[in-house]
């Protein structure tokens, strides 16, 4: 049996005194890893309070000062760099050096955080009125709530906790249950690096946690990220009790390769996006569209797609590792039978794949469908695996009518070597985060995490569901929504605001 995992609650790392337990296992070989017994509502209590107790404090100190919190922070993440991506390889089955890189991008939050100070000012004017000057100040919320999924369990809680606490909040931490090992180390090295006690509390659940959560009155924002389906209950769950919403959610990621795309550059992006991370990243590519004769590279993506496999982290020939659970594999392993039986043509079927010496690993092997067509399920759902869907289209415009057919636009990319047709793309497209002869950029912490439409629900969310049904409805629409206030998620849909 390996170890019991911990929550930190009012100032103590303690065992959950809940009712479930749940055990912790390495997705490569199934032995566990830790056992988890999840948080009481008597402890979820006990965090909200000392929360809240801390925030009357914290919220004083000098902006300056928290920032100095965070350089410390930041200096000893990076010390342990290295043996936090060996614990997240460990938690998680990515590839040692896929680890390191979740474990530095959580790093680069961590130093903006240490810019709050800048970033916490507020505006200014004079003589609005007669004799009337206006200023407007940043001031902290309170107690913040952080829901991160199991795929960066670095990252994605350096997202919160460190900019949220920055700015003054106090911070409850809730991550996946199914990898929780490498966020109590987070905690821990915060509080080396000297947090006050009780500015972040650390409680491990599941769905009855995360409702208990998020229906409690003293929870004043949320920040989520996972699939859409638990993201729409947990925004609407979240906003019908008053709660500040962010929920990144769902997304079906294409690239469109033009005909006068360089070959290696799309060869090479394509096998990192689509298979990177076993596919489990919200930033996959996980739909290539190939606009008329660019279709001819269809055939070196899968040649280079067969030199590559899953294997264990500390394998150095391995391209990625395992799937998260027996559970993920098994979907996984369904959309792609799914798929042939909906006549898509498979190139290359990964169903089927195995690792030397690890019988037991959830392994799924680089897996590509031609022929796919967009009412197919392998198309439609996020399959959050290593399956590329190969799409031919005419021209351009076909291409982007396609995308902004999705009710989801998290992020896309074009490979083109023509300005015209990169501009074209840029601007019609309705996705938020757009690469040109880049996969997807995702966006550094000093920039805004920018999915649109059905990937992405919060406070000034501009891409309501009502866009969404206005442009599915009657595909006509080729250009994007400007509002700047919350939609009406009731509303039929207004062709009156602000269509352009």
């Amino acid at each position: 049996m390996g170890q019991t995992v911990k929550h930190f609650i009012a100032g103590e790392f303690s065992d959950g005194q809940g009712q479930h337990r749940l055990a912790i296992t390495n997705p490569a070989t199934q032995g566990e890893l830790a056992q988890l017994t999840f948080a009481s509502r008597a402890q979820i209590d006990t965090a909200i309070t000392a929360a809240a107790d801390a925030f009357q404090t914290w919220r004083d100190v000098p902006a300056p000062e928290r920032a100095r919190l965070m350089l410390r922070y930041q200096a000893l993440l990076k010390e342990h760099h290295d043996e936090l991506g060996e614990l997240l390889a460990m938690d998680t089955g990515k590839v040692f050096e896929d680890a390191k890189g979740d474990v530095w991008r959580g790093i680069e939050v961590v130093e903006q955080a240490a810019n709050i100070a800048s970033n916490m000012m507020g505006e200014s004017s004079e003589n609005v009125a007669n004799g009337i000057d206006t200023v407007s100040y940043h001031q902290p919320l309170g107690v913040c709530l952080g829901i991160t999924p199991f795929n960066f369990p670095a990252m994605i809680p350096l997202w919160m906790f460190p900019l949220a606490i920055a700015a003054g909040n106090t911070f409850i931490l809730k991550p996946s249950e199914q990898v929780p090992l490498t966020p109590v180390r987070l905690i821990e090295l915060f509080i080396e690096a000297g947090a006050p006690k009780n500015v972040v509390q650390l409680i491990h659940g599941g769905a009855d946690e995360v409702n208990y959560l998020l229906e409690h009155p003293t929870i004043k924002a949320v920040s989520f990220v996972g699939s859409s389906r638990v993201g729409e209950h947990i925004y609407t769950t979240g906003t019908r009790h008053g709660k500040r919403m962010q929920c990144m959610m769902g997304a079906k990621n294409h690239m469109v390769i033009m005909p006068d795309a360089d070959r290696r550059s799309v060869v090479n992006a394509l096998v990192g996006a689509s298979v990177g991370a076993a596919g489990q990243r919200c930033m996959a590519i996980s739909v290539a569209v190939f606009v008329g004769d660019a279709k001819a590279l269809i055939g070196d993506v899968v040649a280079e797609l067969r030199k590559v496999g899953p294997g264990a982290w500390d394998d150095a020939s391995a391209a990625y590792g395992p799937q998260i659970s027996q559970a993920a594999k098994a979907r996984v392993l369904s959309l792609i039978e799914q798929g042939q039986n909906e006549g898509a043509t498979c190139l290359l079927d990964g169903s089927q794949a195995t690792v030397d010496g690890l019988p037991d690993g959830n392994w799924v092997g680089p897996t590509v469908f031609t022929d796919v067509s967009p009412d197919m399920s392998i198309y439609q759902e996020e399959i959050f695996g290593p399956v590329l869907c190969c799409m031919n289209v005419d021209s351009l415009d076909d291409a982007l009518t396609m995308i902004n057919s999705l009710p989801v636009g998290n992020g896309t990319s074009i490979f083109t070597n023509h300005g015209g047709a990169a501009r074209k793309f840029q601007h019609e497209v309705l996705v938020g985060q757009v690469g040109v002869n880049v996969p997807i950029p995702v966006p550094l912490p000093f920039f805004s995490f920018t999915g649109w439409r059905g990937s992405f629900r919060g406070d000034l969310h501009a891409y309501g569901k009502q866009a969404v049904r206005f442009y599915t409805e009657t595909k006509t629409v080729t250009s994007r929504w400007i509002y700047d206030g919350d939609l009406d998620q009731t509303a039929e849909p207004n062709m009156s605001i602000n269509l352009r």
